[in-house]
């Protein structure tokens, strides 16, 4: 029985992708300091005699190589996952997500663990200039968290290179599902989704235009799950997209149409943000070709299937 080690355990995708790996009947332990997690994420995970968690900071040296004893394959989920919080608070953003991130490969240095799936973002590439964007694009982030998430790549292939770690680094684009934020800092599915829950009008900020390439969690978890199995996964970096292209102004208005037939509410538009990248058109081809992933492409039906059980998408409910 394989023993796993899920930093970030409590977030929205990490604690879908430990629910995936002990249905799979393997033993996992989560690890999460819950200061953005919410543990009610973990109440089916936590019926479970294989699965262990323990309340801990990736930050804290000893304490995280204490708990990773005994795991065989490292899932690197715990970071600040968000452009707008990062440039609110840019230390606790380097400290996270590069600090941390080296936090989590010493560990496994000292423990002797070899296998990790880093979970990194498109954020690296900064605004795309090659389209469709593969992951041979020049990195040229316009945000401190993809400063951050670029440089926590840089330590993967470093331990990789010097300790022969098989690392495998999933760049993530505009993930959807079940358990999402629906703060400010949260996805914009699950912020719209909230708003119009609440009888509020979804806001857009800039003219709407914008592209995003939404991917499904469920696929997410399948990509995390192949990336730590798959040999032909080892010192690769992945785009670990859908490939979809929906602009802003597409998803409020469907969403509109999904969740107020009625036509009570209307799109608000405010201020463009900062670090907001305009353009994706994402290819996914090489995580295809190399482990097999399948993105779901009907996300308008997928969406509202979804969004017929708001209380569970926005993590209200879990189980």
């Amino acid at each position: 029985m394989t023993r796993y080690f899920v930093t970030g355990a409590a977030g929205f995708i990490a604690s879908t992708l430990v629910d995936r790996l002990l249905a799979l009947g393997h033993q996992v332990v989560g690890y999460d300091n819950l200061a953005s997690g919410q543990e009610r994420f973990l109440a089916d995970a936590r019926r479970s005699a294989s699965f262990q968690f323990v309340t801990g900071d990736i930050l804290d040296a000893n304490a995280l190589t204490s708990a990773m004893k005994g795991a065989d394959i490292v899932f690197h989920l715990a970071a600040n996952a968000d452009v707008r919080f990062g440039l609110e608070h840019p230390s606790r953003d380097l400290e996270q997500n590069t600090v941390g991130t080296f936090r989590v490969l010493d560990a496994m240095r000292v423990n002797g663990i070899t296998s990790i799936a880093f979970s990194s973002t498109g954020s690296v590439y900064g605004e795309p200039q090659l389209f469709p964007t593969t992951e041979t694009h020049p990195f040229e982030p316009v945000s401190y968290y993809g400063v951050s998430k670029l440089a926590g790549e840089r330590y993967v292939d470093v331990f990789h290179k010097l300790y022969g770690l098989d690392t495998t680094i999933l760049r993530y684009f505009h993930v959807y599902g079940p358990r999402q934020e629906s703060n400010e800092f949260g996805g914009v599915v699950s912020i719209f989704l909230r708003r119009i829950t609440e009888g509020r009008n979804p806001i857009v900020f800039g003219h709407g235009k914008q592209v995003r390439s939404f991917t499904w969690v469920g696929d997410l978890v399948d990509a995390n799950l192949q990336a730590a199995m798959n040999p032909r996964a080892t010192g690769e970096a992945y785009n670990a997209a859908s490939g979809i292209r929906i602009t802003i102004n597409e998803l409020a208005r469907r969403m509109l149409e999904i969740l107020d037939p009625e036509g009570h509410l209307t799109v608000e538009y405010g201020e463009p943000l900062i670090g907001d990248i305009m353009e994706f058109d994402v290819s996914n081809a090489k995580i295809q070709d190399h482990l097999g992933i399948g993105f779901r492409s009907d996300f308008w039906e997928t969406l509202k299937l979804a969004l017929e059980d708001r209380d569970s998408f926005l993590g209200f409910r879990v189980g």
